[in-house]
């Protein structure tokens, strides 16, 4: 296979070559201009092309920025099948992509990117202000649309992936845990504030703050101390909250309710009806929200972390209301299988993986744990 090298100014030079035959059957004539001091450098830069023809491994020319590239990967990812994201998850790309990526290398072809400039990008996130987790979560999706650019013949291998630059590693937000001491002066301080049924339902029933807030009185039976999950809050940035079904088939669950949540709950319940009768409104539908908004629709979960913060009641995150829930649950024996379903996890593998600092507080319960898992009796504890 060969080309021509055609001067087109003092330093640069046109490279003419073919490549091999497309679906068509046809064959595709390569045009690049190269900048090379004379014209051996410049038929070394075109025998290099023609080989890397022959290899089967040579990636044409491409104007694709990495803002654009990034871009199309998500809405593809979208709609991808097994691989899909939800919504949620593709919102928050974009933002990720708006916010942090487009800026900086946005603009770069992705063919030049090169492991300096993703080096670059993160000491200049980083510099800026921003925590190594979002980092991190930026560059993870840099790293698929780069993997993706490489499946699809734009690049032949990624600067952002394995053979190219990783990701800063950082430390987890540490999770917070409320100690049954704590509990009394807690709820002593949680009783008669306006975000007192969230927060027990987080705290004794273990509900994430998306299904709080998609809770509705249909769901809820308060004689048979039982709450059906069904649904969680969607919300995406820019578009008004949604509810969609939990993202696997253990979130979709029932959860028993301990008696001091009832009673919350059937305080709310009547506080709530006593307020649509004085505003003439009468009783509510059967489905109605247990957690309206002022307008009656769903609320974003972010107003869960305001409102618990600036109660001031403990000096943890509502989300940390959860995992003081599964922290009770295993003081209290609870076998890993019985704590996941209660909360939603996928497996006890789940349950075992995120709590294990929990479980290595005492090395026998963490046997213990281990054999209700596997279905084996539990290890009696030394002493």
């Amino acid at each position: 296979m060969k080309g021509t090298v055609t001067k087109r100014g003092k330093h640069s030079w046109r490279l003419k070559f073919d490549v091999s035959a497309g679906p068509d059957g046809k064959r595709k004539t390569i045009y690049e201009t190269v900048r090379c001091a004379g014209i051996k450098e410049a038929r070394l830069e075109l025998a290099k092309r023609v080989a890397a023809v022959s290899q089967g491994s040579f990636v044409a020319p491409s104007r694709l920025t990495v803002a654009d590239h990034v871009c199309s990967r998500i809405e593809a990812w979208r709609v991808a099948g097994k691989r899909s994201v939800s919504d949620y998850t593709a919102g928050r790309y974009r933002d990720i992509l708006r916010l942090y990526i487009a800026p900086h290398i946005g603009s770069v072809l992705v063919q030049r990117l090169s492991v300096a400039d993703v080096e670059q990008w993160h000491r200049t996130l980083l510099t800026s202000g921003l925590g190594a987790g979002t980092v991190r979560n930026a560059h993870t999706v840099l790293t698929r649309a780069l993997r993706d650019a490489v499946r699809h013949g734009i690049v032949a291998r990624s600067v952002a992936g394995r053979d190219g630059e990783t990701a800063p590693s950082y430390a987890p937000e540490e999770m917070k845990i409320i100690k049954p001491k704590e509990l009394e002066g807690i709820l002593a301080k949680l009783r008669g504030h306006r975000i007192c049924a969230e927060a027990m339902l987080a705290l004794f029933c273990g509900l994430r703050a998306g299904e709080v807030l998609a809770l509705r009185w249909d769901a809820v039976s308060l004689d048979d101390k039982m709450l059906h999950v069904r649904a969680t809050v969607l919300d995406i940035n820019g578009q008004a909250p949604t509810t969609k079904a939990p993202k696997t088939k253990a979130g979709r669950r029932s959860v028993t309710l301990p008696d001091v949540v009832i009673d919350v709950l059937r305080d709310h319940r009547r506080r709530q009806l006593e307020l649509r009768v004085a505003l003439g409104l009468g009783r509510p539908e059967a489905d109605a929200l247990v957690f309206p908004s002022t307008d009656g629709g769903l609320r974003r979960p972010t107003t869960l972390s305001h409102e618990w913060r600036e109660a001031g009641v403990a000096d943890v995150r509502f989300h940390d209301l959860r995992h003081s829930h599964v922290s009770f649950l295993i003081d209290a024996g609870l076998d890993p299988v019985t704590i996941a379903t209660r909360i939603g996890h996928k497996n006890a593998k789940v349950t075992l993986s995120t709590y294990a600092h929990l479980y290595q507080e005492d090395d026998g319960r963490a046997a213990a744990a281990i054999n209700a898992t596997l279905g084996a009796n539990p290890v009696p504890k030394n002493g």
